[in-house]
């Protein structure tokens, strides 16, 4: 049996800190971690008419880059593919698909910092 490693564990946080700042937007949280065999969704959400992916990057620090830096052209494809995949699982017709961004960076003293990006690609 392992245990959450410290990066899980910032991660998860970062998702939960993600997740209730988006719904106090007045975004609807659809999905969290959603799954296939072609990657994961870390939030589902639906703003107004539009379907959010929404990735979460959370990092202790941006000594090893920023959490922007990590969304390449590659991930936000994959991001894309996934988003039609949840789409099509959950049996919605076509409706606008948004992949937005949460950065988060949570020092070790002082509160996190979140900063949401809509619509990165």
């Amino acid at each position: 049996m392992t245990g959450t490693t410290t990066k899980q564990a910032l991660g998860a946080y970062g998702e939960s800190l993600a997740a209730r700042h988006l719904t106090a937007q007045g975004m609807i949280l659809l999905d969290r971690n959603w799954r296939c065999d072609a990657g994961e969704i870390d939030l589902v959400l639906r703003e107004r008419d539009v379907l959010v992916v929404c990735e979460v990057k959370t990092r202790s620090s941006d000594r090893c880059g920023t959490p922007h830096e990590a969304i390449t052209e590659m991930k936000l494809a994959r991001l894309r593919r996934l988003a039609v995949r949840w789409r099509e699982a959950h049996g919605l017709g076509p409706v606008e698909i948004r992949i937005d961004l949460v950065a988060v960076i949570r020092p070790r003293r002082g509160p996190s910092q979140i900063d949401h990006v809509p619509g990165i690609g």
